[in-house]
């Protein structure tokens, strides 16, 4: 009865059982299934086998792992693009070659590589952080993962004795070596790395109620009267792209963006251009103030960064620069009002920034309106867009990414608002929009940057503390922009 298995006592039958469930069971677990596979499984045909997930379960192969980037030697990437550029994912070196040009990638950042292979359960237990790591570290760094039953030549040059073990880099040099599969370790020591290849700006750790959270851009959406405004454009008054315009403003009034169809914006643009190139620049205001009241709606803003010479946009915003000071007082306002409106698609917003055949007359525009002494609206409105401009910037370094506007475009708009500040005693709300723009535009900005180095020679702190006694609603923003041109 006993060699048929009966009377069997149960601590006995489920000892098996007992082991599987401690620790060391559970490591052992996938190498067990592994080799038992072989025999409850057909081999899988070679042809079957996914090239670059690397995912192979077939009798005699290395164990699953997870999917990583740049399982062979020529970098075939899922997206097709260079070795850094395929960040936020584990990458995957089997030769010298690959692991040297990975951690060249990595020489002004960071790089960890995790020396693992097909006979070491314990490194499957820290896969899955490691894969967490890598998403989380983004294109702060690489995180490389060795196979050494594979990557023989990599294991001998790096002498790597025991897994799974790690090597951590820093600016290109080895900076730490740890083995053992400790999840907690592996974090700690990876974010360590990460924090040191990539310091926070000190203004992180400044307490700035208004510098340190998001702003909204500033939108000009009141509606004039209509049928006046149109009066005003004399015989274009009664061109279908005007009725057409007209009539998406009031039914977008009326019901709602959702309920306003949009109109043939390539004809309305066709027209807007047409009509500043040939009309006389005392008749363009209106036109450009129904354009305004358009590009309230982002559908609208949306579609002009569609446009691929933005020929709208630039004709638009370059016409008071292009008159200088001959421009009428109307068209520079609303002008300036509807370069704001641009900002109300992000997309075009970015684009605005970035493109610096769109950010030149944008720049040119703020210059030329803050130097308006006599017109304090101008000046505020002036404001209202260089704010704009340092707010989409301003995002970019609250999320710790780069900055979408170039540095000498920065240089410029900062020289143009120091110069501005220093001169402004009378308006409130201009003193108001230039000194945010200011402390929008130096929060985060490089310690060692051209922008500082602008700030420190025209004494932009000094200059700053001295509106302190204008208001007492303004003293807080004046200490925050203090704070971050020390």
């Amino acid at each position: 009865m006993f060699l048929l298995g009966r009377g069997i006592p149960d601590h006995i039958t489920s000892l098996p059982q007992t082991v599987l469930n401690t620790p060391f069971g559970q490591m052992l677990k996938p190498q067990i299934d592994s080799a038992m596979r072989g025999m409850t499984q057909a081999p899988v045909a070679p042809s079957a086998i996914p090239h670059q997930s690397r995912t192979i379960t077939a009798p005699g192969t290395r164990p699953s792992m997870p999917p990583v980037i740049g399982g062979s030697e020529g970098g075939n990437y899922t997206n097709g693009s260079s070795t850094r550029s395929a960040t936020g994912q584990v990458h995957y070196a089997t030769t010298l070659k690959k692991l040297d040009s990975l951690l060249v990638s990595a020489e002004d950042s960071c790089a960890v590589i995790f020396f693992t292979s097909a006979t070491c359960p314990p490194c499957k237990i820290v896969y899955p952080a490691y894969d967490e790591l890598a998403a989380e570290a983004g294109d702060k760094a690489v995180l490389i993962k060795v196979d050494l039953s594979e990557a023989y030549e990599i294991g001998s040059k790096y002498q790597v004795r025991a897994t799974p073990t790690f090597m951590s880099f820093l600016k290109g040099e080895k900076e730490n070596e740890w083995a053992g599969a400790s999840e907690g370790q592996l974090r700690g020591n990876v974010r360590m790395l990460i924090q040191m290849a990539h310091p926070p700006h000190p203004h992180t750790s400044l307490r700035l109620r208004t510098l340190q959270r998001r702003h909204r851009t500033v939108t000009y959406a009141k509606i004039p009267p209509l049928d006046k405004l149109i009066a005003k454009m004399g015989s274009r008054s009664t061109d279908s792209a005007v009725v057409a315009l007209k009539d998406f403003i009031r039914a977008r009034e009326a019901s709602g963006a959702s309920d306003a169809p949009l109109p043939s914006l390539p004809v309305i643009d066709a027209f807007i251009v047409q009509c500043i190139d040939t009309d006389p620049p005392d008749s363009l205001f209106p036109l450009i103030d129904l354009f305004r009241c358009a590009l309230v709606d982002p559908r609208v803003s949306g579609y002009l960064s569609t446009e691929r010479s933005h020929s709208t946009i630039i004709a638009a915003i370059s016409k008071p620069s292009t008159l200088g000071t001959g421009c009428p007082y109307s068209l520079r306002i609303v002008t300036l009002q509807l370069a704001c409106n641009l900002f109300t698609s992000p997309i075009l917003a970015t684009q605005l920034l970035r493109d610096t055949g769109l950010c030149t007359p944008l720049l040119q525009l703020i210059t030329s309106s803050l130097l308006d002494t006599a017109h304090p609206p101008i000046r505020v409105a002036a404001a209202s867009l260089a704010f704009n401009m340092a707010a989409i910037n301003h995002l970019q370094r609250l999320d710790e990414k780069e900055d979408v506007m170039e540095e000498s475009s920065q240089v410029e708009l900062m020289a143009s608002l120091l110069e501005t500040i220093s001169n402004e005693n009378d308006n409130k709300d201009s003193i108001r929009g230039l000194l945010t723009a200011i402390g929008l535009l130096a929060y985060g900005a490089p310690r060692n940057g051209e922008l500082r180095e602008l700030c420190n020679a025209l004494g932009a702190k000094e200059t700053i503390h001295g509106k302190e006694a204008f208001s007492d609603d303004l003293k807080d923003l004046v200490k925050e922009t203090e704070q971050v041109l020390a």
